[in-house]
C-alpha cells in the first residue's frame, strides 16, 4: 500500500470512526436526558448569538441567518460526537497501538464506551469496535493489555454478532488476594453447591447437579490437593458418602478418616467401584418402579434421602501408569480404570459422582472414556502445554503467575482463587 491509498483510508477511518461517535452521542442522549438539555441550552446560546450579530449588519443579514443555522447544526454534530467519545478512548487507543493490537491497516480498536457491571460495580466493561481484528489476538495480547491499561482482564467475548468485542476487567488494585482462608460460612446452602474459591465477579460455585464429574488438574505445588480437600469436606457435610483414594495415606487424615471411606490401595479402590456401579444397578431398579429420572426427582417422590456418592482420587496418575508394572498389576490397573470410565459415563443420573485430581491428565494417565465425561475442568499453575491438555488451551499459562499457589482456571474461563482449607479439615 502506498502512501496515496493509506491517506485515503485513514480518511475513510477518520470519517467511520466518527460517525460511529455519533450514533454513540444518539444512544448516550436516550440514556441521559439532561444531556439533551445541554444540547438544546446550546442550540438556543448558537442562535441567540447569531442574531445579535445580525442586528448589526445593515447588508447581509441572510447571510448571518445561514451561518447561524449551519453553526448550530455543526454544534449538535460536534456534541454528539463528544459525548459519544469515552474519556479515555484516544488513551487506550494509543496504548494498543503501543502494544501491537492492531488491524492490517495499522488502526487499533476502537473504544466505544465503558460501563459498570450492572451486578458488581467493581467490573468495568469495555465494548470495542473490533476493526477487524479477532478475539483471539485480543485473547493473545492479554497479558500486555493488563500491563499497559493497568486493569486485570476478565473475560473477552463477541458482540452484536462478531462486530464488537466486549472486555470485561477490574483495575490492578482490585485483583484477586494471594490467600483467601477458609470458613464454613463461605458453606452454600443450597442443595450440593460447592464453594471453590474467590472471582472477580465473587464467589465461585459449582454444582454437582449440573457438573456431575470435576477434573482438577495442574503442576506440581499448585494447590490441586487443598482444593481437592476442600470439595470433599463440603461433601461430607451436605451429607454425601465419599470415597477417597489416597496411596500416600498422608494428606486425608484427620476429619477424613472418620467421615469418608479411605482407599489406600489398587485393591481397595478396585473394590469401592465395584461396590458403586452396584449401587448404581440397584438405583436403577429403584428410580424405574416410581418413575423417576434422577436422585432429585426419586428423593422427591418417595420422601426418601438417598445420599449422594463421591469418589475422590489425588494423584490419579498413580493408578493408570502401567509402563513399570508386573502382568498381574496391569490387568488390576485395566479394570479400575474400566470401572472409572463406567462409573463417568452412567453415574450421573444416580448421584454418584467423580472428583479426579492429577498432574498432568493426558491420553496416557487418562482415558478418554473418563475424560471425554469430566464435565467440569479445573487446572492450577501450568505451562501451556500443560494447560492444553487440562483446558482445551493455554490459557492458564498466561492467566495464572508461575508463583502463585491457589490460584486457578476453570473451563469456563472463570479465573479464582481457592479458598485455604486447613489440613485437619477444620479452620
Amino acid at each position: 500500500m502506498n502512501k496515496d491509498e493509506q491517506f485515503v483510508l485513514n480518511q475513510k477511518t477518520i470519517r467511520s470512526q466518527l460517525l460511529i461517535r455519533a450514533k454513540n452521542g444518539c444512544k448516550e442522549l436516550a440514556k441521559r436526558p439532561w444531556k439533551v438539555l445541554l444540547l438544546i441550552f446550546g442550540f438556543i446560546l448558537i442562535i441567540y448569538l447569531c442574531c445579535s450579530i445580525k442586528k448589526g449588519f445593515v447588508f447581509g443579514g441572510d447571510i448571518v441567518s445561514v451561518l447561524a443555522i449551519i453553526t448550530a447544526v455543526v454544534w449538535i454534530v460536534v456534541f454528539l460526537i463528544i459525548i459519544g467519545t469515552p474519556l479515555k478512548a484516544f488513551k487506550v487507543s494509543d496504548n494498543l497501538r503501543r502494544i501491537g493490537l492492531v488491524n492490517q491497516a495499522e488502526e487499533p480498536p476502537l473504544l466505544l464506551y465503558i460501563r459498570r457491571d450492572e451486578t458488581n460495580r467493581k467490573i468495568q466493561k469495555y465494548v470495542f469496535d473490533g476493526g477487524g481484528i479477532p478475539l483471539c489476538d485480543f485473547e493473545e495480547a492479554r497479558e500486555k493489555i493488563e500491563a499497559v491499561m493497568n486493569i486485570s482482564v476478565i473475560d473477552f467475548r463477541w458482540l452484536d454478532g462478531k462486530r464488537k468485542i466486549l472486555m470485561r476487567a477490574v483495575p490492578a488494585k482490585g485483583d484477586l488476594p494471594k490467600q483467601i482462608e477458609w470458613s464454613d460460612l463461605y458453606l452454600s446452602t443450597e442443595s450440593f453447591i460447592l464453594s471453590l474459591g474467590e472471582g472477580y465477579v465473587g464467589p465461585v460455585l459449582i454444582d454437582l447437579c449440573v457438573a456431575p464429574h470435576i477434573l482438577l488438574g495442574g503442576s506440581t505445588g499448585s494447590g490441586k490437593t487443598k482444593l481437592l480437600k476442600l470439595m470433599v469436606y463440603q461433601c461430607v457435610l451436605k451429607g454425601a458418602k465419599v470415597y477417597i483414594a489416597d496411596y500416600k495415606g498422608l494428606d486425608f487424615v484427620g476429619f477424613f478418616e472418620e467421615h469418608c471411606v479411605l482407599c489406600y490401595d489398587w485393591l481397595e479402590t478396585k473394590t469401592v467401584l465395584e461396590s458403586l456401579m452396584e449401587e448404581k444397578d440397584r438405583r436403577l431398579k429403584l428410580f424405574r418402579s416410581v418413575g423417576a429420572v434422577n436422585i432429585d426427582e426419586y428423593n422427591e417422590k418417595t420422601g426418601e434421602n438417598l445420599p449422594r456418592l463421591i469418589f475422590a482420587c489425588d494423584e490419579y496418575a498413580q493408578l493408570t501408569a502401567q509402563s513399570t508394572r508386573r502382568k498381574e498389576d496391569k490387568e488390576l490397573l485395566m479394570t479400575i480404570e474400566y470401572l472409572t470410565a463406567s462409573v463417568a459415563r452412567l453415574g450421573r443420573a444416580f448421584g454418584i459422582h467423580l472428583i479426579l485430581a492429577t498432574q498432568r491428565p493426558d491420553a496416557d494417565v487418562l482415558a478418554g472414556q473418563v475424560k471425554n465425561n469430566m464435565d467440569y475442568r479445573i487446572c492450577g499453575q501450568a505451562d501451556a502445554t500443560l494447560s492444553t491438555i487440562i483446558l482445551g488451551d493455554g490459557s492458564a499459562d498466561t492467566m495464572i503467575p508461575k508463583y502463585m499457589r491457589g490460584r486457578f482456571l476453570m473451563s469456563d474461563g472463570t479465573l479464582f482463587q481457592a479458598y485455604l482449607f486447613s489440613e485437619t479439615g477444620r479452620d
